[in-house]
């Protein structure tokens, strides 16, 4: 089978899975689905990275043009054109900080290597008990991180193909769980309407997680009616594993206006989760000269349950020491409705 027959199936699969989604919207008004909402573990990974891809409403995966594609679409990193960094702050809901770091390398016809670290943390909060409620004078903290190691490739000159390798770990007080998991994503870029790109993604495909420490460790009675019975008796609670929020993302992108300084993008994404209806994500973005950016999009469309959705952003490119080093700064705003809105820095240096 020729490579265009299989991209024309590839295409085909995921408009089908865009029709999905559109039904799927219906079935939730009718009430005939049960959100599999809550069901996961490692929910930080569903986190979005990049003020750009905020600001265009997480409509990234078929743009993923820089470093933030270690996230969006691993295939992207293929098409970096120079070394690049970044670092992403998010103070994110209850309290809660997000931040995420990476960089990667293009290194030639062999492709192009990445390393991201990402982490959610939280302050220590008092332990409680029935017999306590107000504290018994001790404190635990809880938090998760994720170090993932990427490698892409150009297989031509219009389609590219990446994947990444995690390691995830999630702590609260005395108990950690831990999980391996993939990525895959490819990103293909046509030669109609202004090279109109089509990519996709799969996130998250790894091992289940399940907590397990000393705080699952109790003493028990063997049997409380008999006097001398042995009240020490070690057992340990069994917990249950929780599989990792599972992502299937395609999307499409294009070029709509592209006059010398000036250019708008456009992005429409359809998303499939494990763990959630499916849902849209959109977003534009307008570039003048390579130096200024103004962002907007929306995310979860057609997710009648979903908070807020609105976005927008802005974001300014700084030559430093010439034109051999080059400064990105990108900020976003996201509406999460009743749990009110997040901001967003993103600081990159491109060498």
């Amino acid at each position: 089978m020729t490579l265009f027959k299989q991209l024309t199936r590839y295409v085909a699969a995921c408009i089908c899975l865009t029709l999905i989604a559109w039904r799927s919207a219906d079935a939730q008004a009718s009430g005939v689905n049960v959100s599999k909402v809550g069901t996961t573990a490692a929910t930080f990974l569903e986190i979005p990275v990049g003020a750009r891809a905020i600001g265009m409403g997480r409509a990234f995966v078929s743009t993923a043009n820089d470093i933030s594609s270690l996230y969006w679409n691993p295939a992207g990193l293929a098409r970096l054109p120079m070394r690049e960094v970044t670092f992403n702050q998010i103070e994110w809901i209850a309290d809660m900080s997000f931040n995420f770091a990476a960089v990667g390398f293009p290194l030639g016809d062999f492709g192009s290597l990445g390393l991201s670290f990402s982490s959610l943390t939280m302050d220590d909060m008092p332990v409680r008990t029935i017999e306590r409620p107000q504290g018994t004078g001790e404190l635990f903290s809880a938090g998760s991180f994720a170090v993932g190691l990427h490698y892409a490739r150009n297989l031509s000159d219009r389609f590219s193909i990446g994947f990444t390798g995690k390691y995830i770990s999630e702590k609260i007080w005395n108990m950690q769980s831990q999980a391996f998991a993939l990525d895959l994503g490819v990103l293909f870029t046509t030669s109609f309407f202004n090279g109109v790109r089509i990519g996709a993604t799969i996130s998250n495909f790894g091992t289940d997680m399940k907590l397990s420490g000393r705080d699952t460790r109790q003493f028990n009675r063997i049997d409380n009616r008999k006097l001398g019975s042995n009240d020490r008796i070690p057992m340990n609670i069994e917990l249950d594993s929780w599989p990792l929020p599972l992502n299937f993302q395609f999307g499409l992108a294009a070029e709509l206006f592209q006059r010398e300084s000036h250019v708008l993008t456009v992005e429409v994404d359809a998303l499939h989760p494990s763990a959630n209806y499916e849902s849209l994500n959109a977003g534009l973005e307008y570039g003048f000269e390579d130096l200024f950016y103004v962002r907007a999009g929306h995310h979860s469309l057609l997710l009648t349950d979903g908070e807020g959705g609105l976005s927008f952003g802005a974001g300014v490119t700084a030559d430093l020491f010439g034109r051999s080093f080059k400064a990105r700064f990108d900020y976003a705003y996201s509406d999460l409705g009743r749990l009110k809105g997040v901001n967003v820095l993103s600081v990159s240096i491109v060498f």
